[in-house]
């Protein structure tokens, strides 16, 4: 779902670092055939933990998630990103939101910091999984995709 002041300023790429990644079921689903751009890119102070087929970043000071810079196709900008959110299951303002999404600087492959969006754990979920989650090595997932 797009605010007016997310229309009226235009797309944002989205970093991706779970099912949305290129070759996880969710990309193929939501975004192949759709995208203007994907490379590789780390969005830094946040720490990735295990969900139940999924991870969750959760925002940490020190920490680095690798994933991939989505540039969502300019014509369908606006229709991807509801997609996502819906799939995400995040309603601005909700307070049983899991993720919330967020804008925050990424740092591309090539080092330049670009603005994105990200989805990361909301406030109360992020607590459980810091004090009893399971963090995922490496802050890549599935593991072992580093460097990519």
């Amino acid at each position: 779902m797009t605010t007016d002041e997310e229309s009226r300023r235009g797309p944002l790429p989205v970093f991706v670092y779970g099912t949305l990644r290129p070759g996880q079921g969710n990309h193929g689903r939501y975004l192949a055939g759709r995208t203007a751009a994907e490379e590789p890119a780390v969005l830094r102070g946040a720490v990735l933990y295990e969900g139940p087929g999924f991870p969750y970043a959760v925002e940490e000071p020190g920490g680095e998630v690798h994933g991939e810079l989505v540039t969502l196709d300019p014509e369908r900008w606006r229709t991807l990103l509801a997609a996502l959110d819906a799939l995400e299951d995040y309603v601005p303002g909700r307070a049983r939101n899991h993720y919330v999404r967020v804008e925050r600087p990424v740092v591309r492959g090539d080092g330049v910091t670009v603005r994105a969006w990200v989805y990361v754990a909301a406030r109360p979920l992020a607590r459980r999984l810091a004090a009893l989650g399971v963090r995922v090595p490496g802050g890549s997932w599935p593991t072992g995709r580093e460097g990519r």
